[in-house]
Protein backbone atom coordinates (compact mmCIF):
# COMPACT_ATOMS: atom_id res chain seq x y z
CA UNK A 1 0.00 0.00 0.00
CA UNK A 2 1.70 3.25 -1.02
CA UNK A 3 2.47 6.08 1.70
CA UNK A 4 3.05 9.75 2.30
CA UNK A 5 6.42 8.73 1.33
CA UNK A 6 5.57 8.04 -2.44
CA UNK A 7 4.29 11.28 -2.15
CA UNK A 8 5.81 14.83 -4.39
CA UNK A 9 3.83 17.93 -3.16
CA UNK A 10 4.12 20.38 -6.29
CA UNK A 11 3.32 23.73 -5.84
CA UNK A 12 3.40 26.71 -8.06
CA UNK A 13 4.11 29.94 -6.56
CA UNK A 14 4.02 33.82 -7.55
CA UNK A 15 4.47 36.27 -4.57
CA UNK A 16 3.16 34.26 -2.05
CA UNK A 17 5.54 34.81 0.86
CA UNK A 18 2.65 35.65 3.13
CA UNK A 19 1.12 32.33 3.10
CA UNK A 20 3.52 29.85 1.57
CA UNK A 21 5.20 28.94 5.35
CA UNK A 22 1.71 27.65 6.74
CA UNK A 23 0.98 26.00 3.39
CA UNK A 24 4.40 23.54 3.80
CA UNK A 25 3.91 23.22 7.62
CA UNK A 26 0.52 21.87 7.17
CA UNK A 27 1.54 19.45 4.36
CA UNK A 28 4.30 18.04 6.71
CA UNK A 29 2.10 17.69 9.82
CA UNK A 30 -0.04 15.13 7.16
CA UNK A 31 3.54 13.55 6.56
CA UNK A 32 3.84 15.66 3.24
CA UNK A 33 7.60 16.38 3.90
CA UNK A 34 8.74 16.06 -0.12
CA UNK A 35 7.61 19.31 -1.16
CA UNK A 36 8.73 21.17 -4.40
CA UNK A 37 7.92 24.93 -4.94
CA UNK A 38 8.07 25.98 -8.88
CA UNK A 39 8.32 30.10 -8.16
CA UNK A 40 7.65 32.14 -10.62
CA UNK A 41 9.80 35.07 -10.22
CA UNK A 42 8.46 36.37 -7.22
CA UNK A 43 9.82 39.96 -6.19
CA UNK A 44 8.81 39.02 -2.31
CA UNK A 45 10.58 36.34 -0.51
CA UNK A 46 8.53 33.56 -1.46
CA UNK A 47 11.59 31.80 -2.15
CA UNK A 48 13.31 32.33 0.90
CA UNK A 49 10.19 31.62 2.94
CA UNK A 50 9.92 27.82 1.25
CA UNK A 51 13.47 27.17 1.95
CA UNK A 52 12.84 28.29 5.40
CA UNK A 53 10.05 25.75 6.27
CA UNK A 54 11.69 22.94 4.49
CA UNK A 55 10.83 22.69 0.53
CA UNK A 56 13.00 22.03 -2.60
CA UNK A 57 12.65 24.94 -4.78
CA UNK A 58 13.11 25.89 -8.34
CA UNK A 59 12.55 29.45 -10.39
CA UNK A 60 11.05 28.49 -13.26
CA UNK A 61 12.50 29.33 -16.98
CA UNK A 62 9.27 31.36 -18.30
CA UNK A 63 6.25 32.48 -16.84
CA UNK A 64 3.08 31.17 -16.50
CA UNK A 65 1.67 28.77 -13.77
CA UNK A 66 1.32 26.49 -17.32
CA UNK A 67 4.66 26.42 -17.49
CA UNK A 68 5.22 26.28 -13.71
CA UNK A 69 3.59 22.71 -13.52
CA UNK A 70 5.73 21.48 -16.78
CA UNK A 71 9.13 22.41 -15.19
CA UNK A 72 7.92 20.64 -11.81
CA UNK A 73 7.31 17.74 -13.45
CA UNK A 74 10.34 17.45 -14.78
CA UNK A 75 11.79 17.27 -11.22
CA UNK A 76 9.58 15.28 -9.57
CA UNK A 77 11.27 12.20 -8.40
CA UNK A 78 8.15 10.00 -6.68
CA UNK A 79 5.20 7.99 -8.30
CA UNK A 80 1.97 10.40 -6.96
CA UNK A 81 1.89 14.32 -6.99
CA UNK A 82 -0.37 16.57 -5.04
CA UNK A 83 -0.71 19.40 -6.65
CA UNK A 84 -1.83 22.65 -4.87
CA UNK A 85 -1.27 26.59 -4.99
CA UNK A 86 0.37 28.14 -2.32
CA UNK A 87 -2.00 30.57 -1.52
CA UNK A 88 -3.85 29.67 1.34
CA UNK A 89 -6.95 28.60 0.08
CA UNK A 90 -6.38 24.89 -0.15
CA UNK A 91 -6.27 23.14 2.86
CA UNK A 92 -3.43 20.80 3.72
CA UNK A 93 -5.42 18.67 6.13
CA UNK A 94 -7.28 17.65 3.17
CA UNK A 95 -4.76 16.07 1.47
CA UNK A 96 -5.51 12.54 2.46
CA UNK A 97 -8.47 13.09 0.54
CA UNK A 98 -6.96 13.29 -2.77
CA UNK A 99 -4.72 10.87 -2.35
CA UNK A 100 -6.88 8.09 -0.71
CA UNK A 101 -8.52 7.39 -4.95
CA UNK A 102 -4.39 6.83 -6.13
CA UNK A 103 -3.51 4.80 -3.25
CA UNK A 104 -6.47 2.38 -3.67
CA UNK A 105 -6.62 2.14 -7.23
CA UNK A 106 -9.74 3.93 -7.67
CA UNK A 107 -8.25 6.95 -10.24
CA UNK A 108 -5.01 8.03 -11.78
CA UNK A 109 -6.12 11.68 -11.79
CA UNK A 110 -8.04 13.02 -8.72
CA UNK A 111 -9.56 16.89 -8.86
CA UNK A 112 -10.88 18.40 -6.21
CA UNK A 113 -14.13 20.29 -6.45
CA UNK A 114 -14.05 23.80 -4.17
CA UNK A 115 -17.80 24.72 -4.49
CA UNK A 116 -18.48 21.45 -2.32
CA UNK A 117 -17.44 24.03 0.57
CA UNK A 118 -16.61 27.29 -0.49
CA UNK A 119 -16.24 29.51 2.08
CA UNK A 120 -17.93 32.89 2.40
CA UNK A 121 -15.99 35.56 0.30
CA UNK A 122 -13.58 32.94 -1.47
CA UNK A 123 -15.30 33.61 -4.68
CA UNK A 124 -16.69 36.53 -6.65
CA UNK A 125 -19.94 36.50 -8.07
CA UNK A 126 -18.19 37.13 -11.17
CA UNK A 127 -15.75 34.31 -11.09
CA UNK A 128 -18.54 31.73 -9.66
CA UNK A 129 -20.57 32.93 -13.27
CA UNK A 130 -17.37 32.11 -14.59
CA UNK A 131 -16.68 28.65 -13.09
CA UNK A 132 -20.09 27.92 -14.16
CA UNK A 133 -19.77 28.60 -17.46
CA UNK A 134 -15.92 26.90 -18.26
CA UNK A 135 -17.51 23.74 -16.74
CA UNK A 136 -21.38 23.94 -18.54
CA UNK A 137 -19.25 24.27 -21.61
CA UNK A 138 -16.46 20.98 -20.71
CA UNK A 139 -19.32 19.06 -20.27
CA UNK A 140 -21.35 19.86 -23.46
CA UNK A 141 -18.22 19.57 -25.55
CA UNK A 142 -16.50 16.54 -23.69
CA UNK A 143 -19.57 14.80 -22.68
CA UNK A 144 -17.57 14.29 -18.94
CA UNK A 145 -18.87 15.91 -15.64
CA UNK A 146 -15.53 16.90 -13.38
CA UNK A 147 -17.10 19.32 -11.02
CA UNK A 148 -14.81 21.72 -11.56
CA UNK A 149 -12.57 21.62 -13.83
CA UNK A 150 -10.29 24.83 -12.95
CA UNK A 151 -9.87 23.42 -9.26
CA UNK A 152 -6.01 23.55 -8.79
CA UNK A 153 -5.89 20.82 -5.92
CA UNK A 154 -5.42 17.86 -8.08
CA UNK A 155 -3.59 14.87 -7.49
CA UNK A 156 -2.20 11.81 -9.84
CA UNK A 157 0.39 9.87 -10.84
CA UNK A 158 3.21 10.42 -12.70
CA UNK A 159 2.40 7.52 -15.08
CA UNK A 160 -0.94 9.33 -15.64
CA UNK A 161 0.61 12.33 -16.88
CA UNK A 162 2.81 10.53 -19.23
CA UNK A 163 -0.47 10.59 -21.34
CA UNK A 164 -1.47 13.77 -21.66
CA UNK A 165 0.71 16.69 -23.94
CA UNK A 166 0.07 19.79 -21.99
CA UNK A 167 1.23 23.20 -23.27
CA UNK A 168 -1.02 25.74 -21.86
CA UNK A 169 0.21 29.02 -20.48
CA UNK A 170 -1.28 30.89 -17.24
CA UNK A 171 -4.40 29.13 -15.50
CA UNK A 172 -5.15 27.28 -19.13
CA UNK A 173 -3.36 24.69 -17.36
CA UNK A 174 -6.30 23.42 -14.94
CA UNK A 175 -8.48 23.43 -18.31
CA UNK A 176 -5.66 21.39 -20.60
CA UNK A 177 -5.54 18.41 -17.79
CA UNK A 178 -9.34 18.34 -17.66
CA UNK A 179 -9.19 18.17 -20.98
CA UNK A 180 -6.52 15.34 -22.05
CA UNK A 181 -8.03 13.52 -19.11
CA UNK A 182 -11.01 12.74 -20.39
CA UNK A 183 -9.56 12.77 -24.39
CA UNK A 184 -7.31 9.88 -23.32
CA UNK A 185 -9.90 8.24 -20.95
CA UNK A 186 -7.57 8.69 -17.23
CA UNK A 187 -9.43 7.14 -14.73
CA UNK A 188 -10.58 10.26 -12.52
CA UNK A 189 -12.44 10.98 -9.67
CA UNK A 190 -13.70 14.23 -7.89
CA UNK A 191 -13.93 14.47 -4.35
CA UNK A 192 -15.35 17.62 -2.07
CA UNK A 193 -13.36 20.20 -0.95
CA UNK A 194 -12.77 23.21 1.23
CA UNK A 195 -12.23 26.63 -0.74
CA UNK A 196 -11.10 29.12 1.54
CA UNK A 197 -10.99 32.74 1.69
CA UNK A 198 -7.53 34.34 0.73
CA UNK A 199 -5.55 35.39 4.29
CA UNK A 200 -5.51 38.64 5.10
CA UNK A 201 -1.95 40.20 3.28
CA UNK A 202 -2.49 37.83 0.48
CA UNK A 203 -3.11 38.97 -2.97
CA UNK A 204 -4.65 37.01 -6.00
CA UNK A 205 -2.62 36.67 -9.21
CA UNK A 206 -5.59 35.89 -11.24
CA UNK A 207 -7.01 38.56 -13.47
CA UNK A 208 -10.93 37.50 -14.18
CA UNK A 209 -11.19 39.07 -17.81
CA UNK A 210 -8.08 38.37 -19.21
CA UNK A 211 -7.09 34.89 -17.59
CA UNK A 212 -11.26 33.81 -18.08
CA UNK A 213 -10.49 34.59 -21.71
CA UNK A 214 -7.71 32.53 -22.29
CA UNK A 215 -9.21 30.10 -20.28
CA UNK A 216 -12.09 29.68 -22.63
CA UNK A 217 -9.88 29.95 -26.12
CA UNK A 218 -7.64 27.03 -24.70
CA UNK A 219 -11.28 24.94 -23.75
CA UNK A 220 -12.09 25.88 -27.17
CA UNK A 221 -9.09 24.70 -29.20
CA UNK A 222 -8.42 21.61 -27.52
CA UNK A 223 -12.01 20.76 -29.16
CA UNK A 224 -10.06 20.04 -32.26
CA UNK A 225 -8.84 16.98 -31.70
CA UNK A 226 -11.38 15.80 -28.40
CA UNK A 227 -14.77 17.03 -30.49
CA UNK A 228 -14.01 18.13 -33.60
CA UNK A 229 -17.74 17.81 -34.79
CA UNK A 230 -18.01 20.46 -31.98
CA UNK A 231 -15.22 22.54 -32.94
CA UNK A 232 -15.81 22.44 -37.12
CA UNK A 233 -19.33 22.13 -36.59
CA UNK A 234 -19.85 24.91 -34.86
CA UNK A 235 -18.28 27.43 -37.03
CA UNK A 236 -19.58 25.56 -40.25
CA UNK A 237 -23.09 25.77 -38.36
CA UNK A 238 -22.27 30.51 -37.96
CA UNK A 239 -21.33 30.44 -41.82
CA UNK A 240 -24.44 28.49 -43.05
CA UNK A 241 -26.36 30.62 -40.91
CA UNK A 242 -24.37 33.67 -42.01
CA UNK A 243 -24.71 32.68 -45.74
CA UNK A 244 -28.45 32.04 -45.32
CA UNK A 245 -29.15 35.14 -43.72
CA UNK A 246 -27.44 37.24 -46.44
CA UNK A 247 -29.01 35.22 -48.73
CA UNK A 248 -32.24 36.01 -47.27
CA UNK A 249 -32.09 39.62 -48.09
CA UNK A 250 -30.89 39.68 -51.37
CA UNK A 251 -34.04 37.72 -51.87
CA UNK A 252 -35.84 39.94 -50.33
CA UNK A 253 -34.55 43.09 -52.15
CA UNK A 254 -34.93 41.24 -55.30
CA UNK A 255 -38.48 40.26 -55.39
CA UNK A 256 -39.64 43.45 -53.17
CA UNK A 257 -37.20 46.31 -54.98
CA UNK A 258 -36.02 44.58 -57.84
CA UNK A 259 -32.40 45.27 -56.59
CA UNK A 260 -29.75 42.40 -57.42
CA UNK A 261 -26.82 42.36 -55.36
CA UNK A 262 -24.87 40.02 -56.92
CA UNK A 263 -21.72 40.59 -54.72
CA UNK A 264 -23.63 39.41 -51.27
CA UNK A 265 -25.25 36.67 -53.14
CA UNK A 266 -22.03 35.67 -54.27
CA UNK A 267 -20.68 35.30 -50.65
CA UNK A 268 -24.11 34.09 -49.02
CA UNK A 269 -23.43 31.16 -51.43
CA UNK A 270 -19.82 30.87 -50.34
CA UNK A 271 -20.58 30.81 -46.99
CA UNK A 272 -23.47 28.21 -47.07
CA UNK A 273 -20.78 25.88 -48.97
CA UNK A 274 -18.24 26.51 -46.72
CA UNK A 275 -20.26 26.17 -43.51
CA UNK A 276 -21.50 22.72 -45.35
CA UNK A 277 -18.05 21.82 -45.88
CA UNK A 278 -16.90 22.17 -42.51
CA UNK A 279 -19.59 20.27 -40.77
CA UNK A 280 -19.13 17.33 -42.95
CA UNK A 281 -15.27 17.85 -42.24
CA UNK A 282 -16.06 17.79 -38.40
CA UNK A 283 -18.36 14.68 -39.20
CA UNK A 284 -15.74 12.93 -40.28
CA UNK A 285 -13.06 14.00 -38.08
CA UNK A 286 -14.97 12.94 -35.36
CA UNK A 287 -15.23 9.22 -37.05
CA UNK A 288 -11.78 9.07 -37.54
CA UNK A 289 -11.10 10.31 -33.97
CA UNK A 290 -13.76 7.62 -32.30
CA UNK A 291 -11.83 4.88 -34.27
CA UNK A 292 -8.30 6.02 -33.05
CA UNK A 293 -9.73 5.95 -29.63
CA UNK A 294 -11.51 2.39 -30.15
CA UNK A 295 -7.75 1.12 -31.53
CA UNK A 296 -5.74 2.73 -28.46
CA UNK A 297 -8.21 0.84 -26.20
CA UNK A 298 -7.26 -2.32 -27.92
CA UNK A 299 -3.93 -1.87 -27.73
CA UNK A 300 -3.78 -1.23 -24.24
CA UNK A 301 -6.19 -4.32 -23.76
CA UNK A 302 -3.20 -6.12 -25.28
CA UNK A 303 -0.64 -4.35 -23.36
CA UNK A 304 -2.19 -5.80 -20.03
CA UNK A 305 -2.89 -8.81 -21.80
Amino acid sequence: MPDSEDVCVLIPTLDEAETIGPVIDGLAEQGLENVLVVDGHSTDDTRTVAEEHGARVITQKHSGKGQAVREGLEHVDAEYVLMLDGDGTYLPEEANRLLEPLFEGRAEHVIGDRFADMERGAMTRFNRFGNRVFNGAFRRVHGTDFQDILSGYRAFTTDSMSKLYLDAEGFGIETEMAVECAKHDVPTEVVPITYAARPEGSDTNLHPLKDGGQILVTLYSLAKTSNPMFYFGSVGIVSGLIGLLLGGYVGYEWFANGISHEVIAVLATLAILFGGLLVMFGFLSDLIVTLHREQLRRIERLEEE
